[in-house]
């Protein structure tokens, strides 16, 4: 069995760019992802899952766009938000903030956006 331990304060730590999710670890098919935040990321949706997200520290706050209208969700540290599958959403954070991610391993923090992980750096 292999067993490994990941530090979720020593992973952030060692991130230098914000908005690339890096893998902790994986549970079955999903994967355990840190990021770092700090601005405003783009409107985007994950149509096939739900993305939670954990705020370890800093302020998160989640713009949502969906049948129902917009609204905000506004996360401090140690707050859980699971935003449901095909819902819109645009998160940012003024100050910055270190987040936890739970989703599909294979899941593209950009969703359904033109944009790709792989080129969205802000």
């Amino acid at each position: 069995m292999n067993e490994t331990v990941s530090n979720i304060r020593l992973a952030l730590a060692e991130i230098d760019e914000t908005w690339r999710p890096r893998p902790l670890a994986h549970i079955n098919d999903y994967a355990v992802k840190v990021v770092r935040v700090q601005g405003e990321f783009i409107w985007h949706r994950h149509a096939a899952t739900d993305e939670m997200f954990l705020v370890v520290s800093g302020h998160l706050d989640i713009d949502l766009r969906d049948a129902d209208g917009e609204r905000r969700v506004s996360l401090g540290a140690d707050d859980v938000f699971v935003v449901p599958r095909d819902v819109e959403h645009r998160p940012f954070s003024r100050d910055g903030a270190e987040i936890l991610l739970l989703e599909p391993a294979d899941t593209v923090n950009t969703g359904d956006s033109p944009v790709r992980e792989s080129s969205k750096a802000t």
